[in-house]
């Protein structure tokens, strides 16, 4: 089976972190747009593929999946033109929506993200998301061992993220917790890069609670994110992109560390995890299955953010499924979720 990948966004993005993996693929053909169409070009001559100068075009050649990999404050028109051409799949860089930055992401950027989400869900469109942390070792081997060992439920967690991977951490938060169902939160007062820091307290549908806080004020010779989740009977401990996991198991009344070896950079991780990413969807096209990871759970990260967000305009905590819910209540089934 041949398979058409289409990109749209042909910038860093694009060429560090997915047409070198992608040009190599035997079976895949890759054709291009941007909105600089020299830009689009450059990637067919230096990855193989035919660039399009327009939407409709790139369309036109039926690719079996669209990977929008536009700047996040592009993204949302990048999709609201592919929605127009009925694309079969799209995949989506993180976050979903961003107009102002990943740093910035604002109450309207959820709702903007749910009403395309909605739309692309009417028109029948299977949805994905990239959210390459979930592939990295320490991500794997702690649901491995979640999944093996009896820790019970999620307690407590706290995290410290920088916004270079803020969404990401969101996401893991949900990974591990499920959805918020109350955040209330608090913004500072210096601004670091363009973004002042954001605090909160959340509890989750599991029953666990905990605290977040977003900065840019962190160095990148440091630790990017510390990430602490406890359980019922054991606790997890994720540092850095390429930082060690920790796992204290209360029945064996060891701490395990697991961490890469010497001589291996952050980045080699980071760049491993897009390759396992992107071989995890293109698995999913080729066996006609669901995406490893759903466009929903771009919009559930995007949620949390906004209750954030509203939380510090109200200065009150948010009922984060009734007043932000993924469905609004119009679409609602009666009786159902």
């Amino acid at each position: 089976m041949s398979l058409k990948i289409a990109i749209v966004g042909t910038g860093k993005v694009a060429r560090n972190n997915y047409l070198p993996y992608l040009s190599k693929q035997p079976d895949v053909t890759l054709s291009y747009f941007s909105r600089t169409l020299e830009k689009a070009e450059a990637c067919a001559r230096d990855f193989g593929g035919q660039a399009f100068a327009s939407i409709e075009a790139l369309l036109a050649d039926e690719p079996d999946a669209v990977l929008v990999l536009t700047h996040e404050t592009q993204r949302a028109e990048a999709i609201e033109a592919l929605l127009a051409g009925k694309p079969k799949r799209l995949f989506f860089e993180k976050p979903l929506v961003a107009k102002n930055g990943q740093a910035n992401v604002s109450e309207d950027d959820f709702l903007l993200a749910r009403s395309l989400l909605q739309r692309a869900e009417a028109q029948g469109h299977a949805t994905a998301m990239v959210f390459n942390y979930r592939f990295f070792e320490q991500t794997q081997r702690a649901q491995k061992i979640l999944a093996e060992r009896d820790f019970g439920r999620l307690t407590q967690a706290t995290l410290l993220v920088n916004y270079a991977c803020w969404s990401h951490c969101i996401d893991l938060l949900n990974l591990f917790g499920g959805r918020a169902i109350e955040i209330t939160a608090l913004a500072g007062t210096a601004e670091y890069q363009g973004a002042v820091d954001v605090s909160g307290a959340f509890r989750l549908e599991s029953g666990a609670s905990g605290t977040i806080l977003g900065t840019s004020g962190t160095k990148f010779d440091h630790s990017l994110y510390e990430l602490h989740f406890s359980f019922e009977r054991g606790s997890l401990h994720f540092s850095d992109l390429d930082g060690p996991l920790e796992i204290y198991d209360h029945a064996t009344r060891y701490k395990e560390t697991y961490g890469l070896m010497g001589n291996h950079s952050r980045w080699d991780q980071y760049r491993v995890s897009f390759e396992k990413s992107l071989a995890a969807y293109l698995d999913s096209i080729r066996q006609a299955t669901p995406p490893p990871i759903s466009g929903l759970a771009g919009l559930e990260e995007l949620q949390f953010e906004a209750a954030l967000r509203r939380s510090i305009a109200q200065r009150r905590p948010v009922n984060v499924q009734e007043e932000l819910p993924v469905i609004p209540p119009t679409q609602r089934v009666p009786g159902g979720g």
